[in-house]
Formats: structure tokens, C-alpha cells, sequence
């Protein structure tokens, strides 16, 4: 799995960057080469250290009609938001908004007694007691992601959204359990890279894959300039590790005007687009609240 070449995606912050802000830093980034902009799943800004958030689907709704040609990811859905079919019918919305394949990014959620829940707790939501019950659900959403995008499905889902171009599905991990589960069951993978045991779960994934099964391996760092330039040792450690996209996700408020001057997939390296000096989630944050 070596010499493919790294596509360099982003994410943007919405409990740091209001609408209008994210809305044309993705512009920007569309602009400027990047292959795919990544939405993250919270209810409210808190896990993300900000004072408010906007929903995933939404979010993704909108910039579907105001983009045309970055792809658009989900970094990752948490499973225990919604319903699986509403969770599904939303997915499916945005492929047909956007008229083009979205990168479906699921994960199994936190524990209930974890701090990063607070958002759940505060809405009533359910979250399963169990890693095994987590796993589980994640299982559900991917059945039914199978049978209602099917084109021969069931007569009971003939009139749910079909999309076109079907979601690729893959899971964000933290365990070898739910890395088995991306490569028996989904269409890719996504790790931190930063994360002690990354190589793990990669090889965990890659083992219980179908051969010759197309699967997409991607990582996600938080914002160095340094890994804009195709040389840097850790762009060739990812190139070497055959990792096929890299997300790099900007926790502060981005500076559009610095974004589109960005060439992220020609090697060139670009000067930082912070206009406010970040606070990061935690990694426990980044690595465990949705991806279990």
C-alpha cells in the first residue's frame, strides 16, 4: 500500500465559526482545491469547546446548495442522534440536494456516563449502556442503509429518498471491535492519526475487508501547515500507510481569504488561516465521544 497519493480534506469548527464564516471558509476551500469538507455531529457546542453549534444535516443541506463541487462528509454521525431512518432519509437528502455522493462517516457514540453525553442528557436522549449495544446500533444504521439504497428494496421503503449517488459509508473507530466492523460491514475507515494504536485498528479493518473490496482508509489531524506539503514526513508515513484522505480540522475561526489561497492538494504548502488563536477539543474529545 505504498506511493498512492494523500487527498487533503477539511473541517471546520461550528461551535467557533458562525454560519456566514463557515459557509464561505467551505466556499473558500472549494476554491482552493481541498477534495471534501467534514461536518461534525453535536447538539450543542460544549464537546467542541464553543458557545453553539449547528445540526449536522442541516448544516450539510445548506452547503449542498451553496456548493458545487467539494465533497461533503459527515466526521462522524453519531448514531445515537436520531433514528436510524431518519439518520438514513437525512443522508439520502443531502446526495440529492447536492447531486453528488456523500461521505457517510457513522460512529457508536459515547458512554452514557461520560461528560461528553451532557448534550445527549440534556435533551433526553437515549444512549445504550453497553460498547456491545453501541456496536450493535451502529450494525442497524448499515443494514438499513443497505435495504432502503437499494434499487430492488423492499416495496414498504418505495417511496423513501433513493439517492443516485449512494453515501459512502465508513466508520469512525477508537476499538479494534468497531474497526472489524468498518471493513466486514462498511465502506471505509477513519482513525486519528495521532491516536497510539491507529496501526491496530487500521490492520483490524483491513483484515476483516472482502478481498478486492474497494475501501476507503482516511485519517484525521488537528490543523498543522505542515501537513499541506506532500513532503512532510507524516503526509509520507500516511502515503506509506496507505491512508487515502486526510482530514485536517481547524478547532479555531477560519480566515476565508487565507483558505482560498491554499493549493492543499498540489504540495504547496500554505501559511495558517486562524484569525482567533483555537481552543481545542480535548483528544479524548477528538478520539471517543461518537467513535467507540
Amino acid at each position: 500500500m505504498t506511493g498512492r497519493r494523500v487527498q487533503i480534506d477539511v473541517q471546520f469548527n461550528p461551535a467557533a465559526a458562525p454560519w456566514p464564516v463557515f459557509r464561505d471558509a467551505t466556499l473558500a476551500a472549494e476554491a482552493a482545491g481541498f477534495g471534501a469538507v467534514w461536518v461534525v455531529d453535536h447538539l450543542a457546542g460544549v464537546s467542541m469547546k464553543g458557545t453553539g453549534m449547528l445540526e449536522c444535516f442541516t448544516c450539510l443541506g445548506a452547503l449542498a446548495t451553496t456548493t458545487t463541487t467539494i465533497g461533503l462528509g459527515t466526521l462522524v454521525a453519531n448514531v445515537w442522534n436520531r433514528e436510524p431512518g431518519v439518520l438514513a432519509v437525512a443522508a439520502a437528502s443531502v446526495c440529492e440536494i447536492a447531486d453528488r455522493p456523500l461521505l457517510l462517516g457513522l460512529g457508536a457514540g459515547t458512554s452514557p456516563t461520560s461528560k461528553y453525553a451532557a448534550e445527549q442528557h440534556a435533551v433526553g436522549a437515549t444512549i445504550a449502556a453497553t460498547l456491545a449495544e453501541r456496536h450493535a446500533r451502529v450494525g442497524v444504521v448499515l443494514d438499513l442503509i443497505d435495504t432502503m439504497f437499494d434499487p430492488d428494496r423492499p416495496e414498504q421503503f418505495a417511496t423513501f429518498p433513493l439517492p443516485h449517488h449512494r453515501p459512502t459509508t465508513l466508520l469512525g473507530v477508537n476499538s479494534v471491535r468497531l474497526a472489524t466492523l468498518a471493513g466486514s460491514r462498511a465502506g471505509g475507515v477513519n482513525v486519528w492519526w495521532s491516536h497510539p494504536r491507529r496501526d491496530e485498528f487500521l490492520a483490524a479493518a483491513d483484515g476483516a475487508r472482502a478481498t478486492g473490496a474497494p475501501f476507503l482508509r482516511t485519517a484525521y489531524e488537528w490543523w498543522n501547515d505542515d501537513l499541506l506539503d506532500a513532503q512532510h514526513p507524516v503526509r509520507r508515513e500516511m502515503e506509506a500507510a496507505g491512508i487515502d484522505r486526510l482530514i485536517v480540522a481547524e478547532a479555531g475561526v477560519p480566515d476565508p481569504s487565507a483558505i482560498a489561497a491554499m493549493q492543499p492538494n498540489a504540495g504547496a504548502r500554505a501559511a495558517s488561516f486562524r484569525i482567533e488563536p483555537p481552543v481545542r477539543p480535548s483528544a479524548a474529545s477528538a478520539a471517543s465521544t461518537e467513535r467507540e
